[in-house]
């Protein structure tokens, strides 16, 4: 399935871009967020908390909007065609 995933601050820096239409078999955002720390090394230990259990620091993920540790946390379901935004700790606008 494809997802939109929208990165910002130093995510952004990392992948390169703004925004990236992302190919995936992930169930979950947890399962897409270890993908996207495999394949950005960057990523790596940014996204996800080194006990698997949690975002990492104050790292804010939202799912059409919603943030969320505001649904199921990293068990939260996506589906063809979400939006992921992916915001790190300190990061303001």
């Amino acid at each position: 399935m494809q997802l939109e995933c929208v990165f910002f601050g130093p995510f952004r820096d990392a992948v390169g871009t703004k925004t990236v239409h992302y190919e995936t078999t992930a169930e979950t955002v947890g399962d897409l967020l270890r993908e996207l720390e495999a394949d950005v090394p960057e990523l790596d230990g940014e996204l996800v908390a080194a006990d698997d259990s949690e975002l990492a620091g104050d790292t804010v993920v939202t799912l059409d909007k919603r943030n969320v540790m505001h649904i199921d946390g990293l068990a939260t379901r996506v589906q063809e065609g979400d939006v992921i935004r992916l915001v790190p700790s300190v990061y303001g606008g």
